[in-house]
């Protein structure tokens, strides 16, 4: 944005980086934003008070404001970005700010003429309908209904989001899926025209409200492309029922900004929910269960006939009786799947997802009945939630903990042998409760691969005094230190800090460098806080999470760890990815700095070994001379050097793109 926000503004070290971020954009986007936000409202409110024949259908114009929400978020990862540095797209969007405010002017021109000459005054077509007809009066009851219907696909549409890149599998630029699902549904509620059949919908929401349940519990992440159609086909259902009720709920147009101040509240409010609050209160992603569950009481599926309120609870059935039949029944099907658990697991089944399928299958389509009554509908859901959480444990989960960055686990596996730290469906390291392999580095660390190899030979060739390592996962590199060497360790989660350290979970800094330093923040901000020329080796170790972190991979950042490396030292980037390849975009700034760099992708893996707990990886090592590389590394035929020239385009702070990275 043109906007620009002082360099010197970094979060202080150590700090959370949380309510940094929300004041940065609050300074570097927040104005801008409110006022682009606020000309959707102000134009249909003006089109509205004209005089045009359509201007009765002032919220068509929100259908329109959405549809170019939709092409701006699909140009920029596939047009945009790729072919635009930062500082163009700063230019660009200035020029379309200021075509934008012209437009503006030009749409109030016919309202100024019209109050000037007294022919279709400001509000001329308000104060005639006045005239006749009685006010429309607001009710604080309609009001919070807008904010929960405006609630509910906000946070699900995070929900979705978080959970198909968590649970199910972190695809590169998933997370535009759901946000176009999202305006799409604005775009097809507030038509000028109904262009999807609400009745039919609506009464197909219990047949994938159910099994999206399920799925959920069940912790399905196979097979991916079906579930990730499921999620996303829910959530789209969802979504369009809920801003079609506020459609359908819009008022007359005397009070349309109101309506939309009301709409823009339960959106924020289900953007903290699940960006600030679920963080806080869960250690899973519980947000997502528990709005399907609001999902269920805001959206009947049937609606009562005859003005009967208690249409569905039976022949002869009273509101009283009714109502206590809303809570005893869901209370009566969680006592159920507490009991099915207990049988199934008595009928020795063994399999953790037959299990859960069995027990929330049955349960399911006992819920699937309590339908036509939205009350008990939505507890009966809540109900078999609340039983899941008890009869859902894994015994293989030892802890879990959510942070701004995600959940990261600690699971028992291999047969009760290791230690695992799992962040989403990523491992970040392994560690064997075997005394003696306790000290022993695993996974992509191990002593005969890229990593163990350099580390090995850069010791024996008595270069190294100080370390330092962008990315702490479980520890497992701190037992290659030796003696009288000094280890730093960058890492932005508090919870992988505090994993790390914990005994109970991981020993590797206690055992093999309990006097490392630790530095808690962004890596690149705390590195620069560092001495020039004090690190005989730095480690990155930070990509192997299948989300780039961008900033710690451009000419600005090599510049960085090049100011920071001492004479004759190697950066070491661990550049192993489900999804880029990212050896070309490394060599590219390696060719751009002058840098000699090698390249070890090791996939000489044997079933044995992965028993063993390694696991393929590929490495690439940057050194000024090539004789600081073949000093070390020569005696090893797996390195090899990277070709040049690289025709790839140099990642910068002002240009990247990961789309031209994937695989």
């Amino acid at each position: 944005l043109p906007m620009a926000v002082p360099t010197k503004w970094i979060p202080p070290g150590g700090a959370n980086p949380v309510p940094w971020l929300l004041a940065l954009l609050m300074v570097g986007a927040g104005l801008p934003f409110f006022v682009v936000s606020s000309t959707s409202p102000l134009l249909q409110s003006w089109f509205a008070r004209s005089d045009h024949p359509s201007a009765s259908r002032a919220y068509a114009l929100y259908a329109a404001s959405n549809a170019g929400s939709m092409l701006a978020l699909l140009s920029y990862p596939f047009l945009i970005e790729p072919n635009l540095p930062l500082a163009s797209q700063s230019r660009f969007w200035s020029w379309g700010y200021a075509v934008l405010a012209l437009l503006i002017a030009a749409c109030a021109q016919p309202l100024w003429r019209g109050a000037t000459t007294g022919r279709g005054s400001v509000d001329s077509r308000i104060a005639l309908r006045a005239a006749d007809v009685t006010r429309e009066v607001l009710t604080l009851r309609r009001r919070a209904r807008w904010v929960l219907l405006a609630f509910v696909p906000s946070s699900l549409m995070l929900s979705v989001t978080m959970f198909m890149s968590t649970s199910i599998a972190p695809l590169p630029l998933l997370w535009v899926l759901p946000l176009a699902i999202y305006l799409l549904t604005f775009i097809l509620a507030f038509a000028s025209r109904r262009l999807y059949p609400r009745a039919l919908l609506t009464r197909a929401l219990p047949f994938v409200l159910l099994p999206l349940i399920i799925m959920i519990l069940t912790d399905a992440s196979r097979p991916i492309r079906p579930l990730i159609v499921m999620h996303l086909t829910a959530f789209g259902l969802i979504a369009l029922l809920c801003h079609g009720a506020l459609a359908d709920d819009a008022p007359k147009a005397e009070s349309l900004t109101e309506f939309y101040l009301w709409l823009s509240v339960g959106g924020a409010l289900g953007g903290v929910f699940n960006a600030l609050l679920a963080p806080r209160l869960f250690t899973t992603i519980l947000e997502y269960p528990i709005v399907l569950v609001l999902t269920a009481l805001l959206l009947p599926t049937e609606t009562p006939q005859h003005g009967d309120d208690y249409a569905g609870a039976g022949e002869g059935s009273t509101p009283m009786m009714s109502r206590t039949l809303d809570i005893a029944l869901p209370i009566t099907l969680a006592g159920f799947v507490l009991l099915a658990d207990v049988v199934v697991r008595k009928l020795g089944i063994s399999s953790e997802v037959v299990t859960r399928m069995l027990t929330f299958g049955i349960a399911s389509v006992v819920c699937f009945a309590f339908a036509p009554r939205a009350v008990r509908f939505a507890l009966g859901i809540a109900a078999v939630i609340g039983a899941s959480l008890v009869v859902t444990h894994d015994e293989h989960d030892l802890y879990a903990e959510r942070s701004f960055f995600g959940v990261s686990r600690v699971l028992v596996t291999g047969n009760g042998q290791y230690h695992q730290l799992v962040h989403g469906s990523i491992s970040h390291g392994l560690q064997s409760l075997d005394p003696l392999r306790r000290r022993e580095p695993l996974t992509y660390y191990t002593a005969s691969g890229p990593a163990g190899e350099l580390i090995r030979a850069r010791q024996a060739a008595g270069g190294v005094r100080r370390v330092a390592v962008v990315g702490l996962g479980a520890g497992s590199l701190a037992c290659y230190r030796q003696p009288g060497e000094a280890w730093t360790f960058f890492e932005i989660d508090a919870v992988v800090l505090r994993l790390a350290q914990d005994p109970r979970y991981f020993t590797f800094l206690r055992d093999c460098a309990p006097d490392a330093l630790i530095r808690l923040g962004d890596a690149r901000l705390s590195l620069a806080r560092e001495t020039d020329a004090s690190y005989d080796l730095i480690v990155l170790d930070a990509y192997s999470g299948d989300a780039i972190p961008v900033h710690l991979l451009t000419r600005e950042a090599l510049a960085l760890y090049h100011q920071k490396l001492a004479p004759g030292g190697l950066i070491a980037l661990h550049v192993s990815n489900l999804y880029f390849n990212l050896a070309p975009v490394v060599a590219a700034l390696a060719q751009d700095a002058g840098l000699v760099s090698v390249r070890n992708d090791d996939v000489r893996l044997t079933a044995a070994a992965e028993k063993l707990g390694k696991s393929a990886s590929e490495w690439i090592v940057l050194a000024r001379r090539p004789a600081d590389v073949v000093s070390v590394l020569a005696s090893d035929t797996a390195w090899q050097l990277m070709p040049r020239p690289v025709t790839s385009p140099v990642w910068t702070d002002d240009f990247s793109s990961t789309l031209r990275a994937l695989k």
